[in-house]
């Protein structure tokens, strides 16, 4: 099975371009990206990331806001606080050399075991595991496991069942080959069993059973939020900014002013009067929409807004100019904002 699978690998595989290098940074940056998100999209955040940071010692003397600049879009920002501050480990503890064992290089903030597999076999060709979801899922059609895996217990189970299966002469190809085959061919829904490499040894298949595997229970609830944001301008043009704090979602990323409802008594004018110190008079509205991240849901309001009186700005607020906010990290629904305003005003 695993000479099956190599092969195909090697014959089959996408051009990408983080596999045009064995660079153990650049394969840590890859991975770091691709956690959560659709392929295409990471691409050409991958290209313009390794050019501006082509080096450990570079990243590691990024600016956190450029940083969150460059992420901008990608979500998800602690990734990308974890991956400067693991950078920043290595330049400083192991003289600018990624570890090539898993007890070292699980210590780096932000690697977790499966960022770890898959630098050390795709980078150093170690025989490690790499074990997500599309790995699990191809692992549970082929050798028939039907314990849930939403359990975190359960993922020992796969991680054994690979390093069982592992093709020691290529183990890069052979934990690509995994993921490649869970990405194209052995997909959540509809898995293409005729196109397989590896059909003939899949138990699954040959049950009947591929679609119903792997067996995950959901349990989880999604708070929704709903909030209202207001894009506020001065009369000389310029526009107001929150900082967000330092820890938590989309930490240090820079926001419009933005209120939770319920607002209990209080109009959202009057809560903008009381939180950020200014008085506005709102204008029309200018998007509605639903922002879903992993663990709750923004329904968001936005509005325009005309400054009619500063009286005492609140700390982790400021006024930039249309340029200015051009340049500062912002998560995608900030962006959704600020594009439809800047739209309406007939901004490029």
């Amino acid at each position: 099975m695993s000479e099956a699978l190599v092969s195909w690998f090697l014959e089959e595989k996408r051009d990408l371009p983080w596999r045009k290098t064995t660079d153990p940074y650049k394969i840590w940056v890859s991975e770091v990206m691709l956690q959560q998100t659709k392929v295409d999209t990471v691409i050409p955040y991958y290209e313009r990331f390794v050019s501006k940071y082509p080096s450990l010692e570079s990243l590691a003397e990024a600016n956190e806001g450029e940083l969150l600049k460059e992420w901008e879009g990608l979500g998800y920002y602690s990734r990308a606080r974890n991956l400067q501050a693991g950078v920043k480990e290595v330049v400083e503890q192991y003289d600018s050399i990624i570890p090539n064992n898993r007890k070292e290089i699980s210590k780096l903030r932000g690697v977790g075991p499966y960022t770890a597999g898959a630098v050390l076999s795709i980078a150093y060709g170690v025989p490690e595991h790499a074990v997500d979801g599309n790995v699990m899922r191809v692992l549970s059609r082929i050798l028939l496991i039907k314990e849930d895996i939403a359990k975190p217990k359960t993922k020992k189970i796969f991680e054994d069942a690979v390093m069982s299966l592992m093709y020691e002469e290529n183990p890069s190809a052979f934990n690509q080959g995994l993921m490649e085959l869970g990405a194209i061919i052995c997909t959540p829904k509809k898995p293409k069993c005729l196109l397989c490499p590896v059909r003939e040894f899949c138990s699954a298949f040959y049950e009947g059973v591929q679609e119903e595997l792997p067996v995950k229970t959901i349990n989880k609830k999604t708070k929704l939020h709903k909030m209202k944001a207001i894009v506020i301008q001065r009369d000389d043009g310029k526009i107001l900014l929150e900082k967000r704090p330092s820890k938590g979602l989309l930490a240090n990323m820079w926001q419009f002013p933005m209120v939770e409802l319920p607002t209990a008594t209080h109009t959202v004018e009057e809560v903008v009067e009381l939180d950020y110190g200014i008085e506005i008079q709102k204008g029309n509205e200018l998007l509605s929409f639903k922002h879903v991240f992993s663990h709750l849901v923004w329904e968001v309001e936005s509005f325009e807004a005309k400054l009619i009186n500063e009286k005492k700005l609140s700390l982790n607020s400021q006024w930039y100019s249309i340029e200015e906010v051009n340049n500062q990290p912002m998560p995608i629904p900030v962006l959704k904002i600020w594009n439809a305003w800047k739209e309406r005003k007939n901004i490029t």
